[in-house]
């Protein structure tokens, strides 16, 4: 099983073309959860051809005032690439496969400047899926409903959720975002109300017909 999702992956990797396809001389590294309203971002990285993923986690306070304004999660990108050289040990002929991601750009700055050489590349395969799951482990953590976090409608889905009980879940949320300031906090805030209106209804209607 394990050797045949190795020979998998491989494949996928000589599939996109990667001119440093060499075992024990590759990292890549992928992020989850940067579009995601809920919590930070789960940074993964493997060692090929070794699939054991490394996970950090970019907290949601960096996606929060007045950390997101002064691009905190770039900084602690930084401090897990950092991390990543320091256990997976890379030598100067490594190759550094970074997704494409924004928030890994300082990683991509940090490694450079190491003088590692460095391809982005686009997010997909193996890693991609790894590091979504464990973006999805972070939320099922927190109390998020695992049949929320399935489909590609999940923004929508985690507000629905967070209207249901804004004070105590906007703190897993990224209220850093421009958007959510200019619309979606007023937006949960009133289908907060809504839905509280149509609770008290059946209680109104009991108290009249008494």
């Amino acid at each position: 099983m394990a050797e045949n999702r190795s020979l998998k992956f491989a494949a996928w990797l000589i599939g996109m073309g990667l001119n440093c396809f060499l075992p024990g001389k590759m990292i890549l590294i992928d992020a989850s959860g940067w579009s995601d309203l809920l919590l930070g971002v789960v940074v993964g990285a493997i060692k090929p051809p070794n699939l054991m993923l490394m996970e950090r986690r970019i907290p949601t306070a960096s996606f929060q005032s007045p950390n997101f304004k002064n691009k905190k999660y770039l900084a602690d990108a930084v401090k897990i690439a950092e991390e990543i050289v320091s256990v997976m040990q890379p030598d100067a002929e490594t190759c550094f496969k970074v997704c494409s991601e924004y928030v890994l750009n300082s990683v991509t700055v940090y490694l450079q400047a190491q003088g590692y050489k460095v391809e982005r590349v686009q997010s997909s395969g193996e890693l991609k899926q790894m590091v979504e799951q464990a973006y999805v482990r972070w939320c099922l953590e927190k109390g998020v409903p695992k049949e929320i976090l399935e489909g590609k409608r999940r923004f929508w889905s985690f507000l629905e959720w967070v209207a249901e009980s804004p004070r105590l879940r906007e703190g897993l949320v990224k209220t850093g975002w421009a958007s959510w300031e200019s619309r979606w906090r007023e937006e949960i805030f009133k289908r907060r109300n809504e839905l509280r209106t149509k609770e008290m209804l059946p209680n109104r209607e009991s108290i009249f017909e008494s």
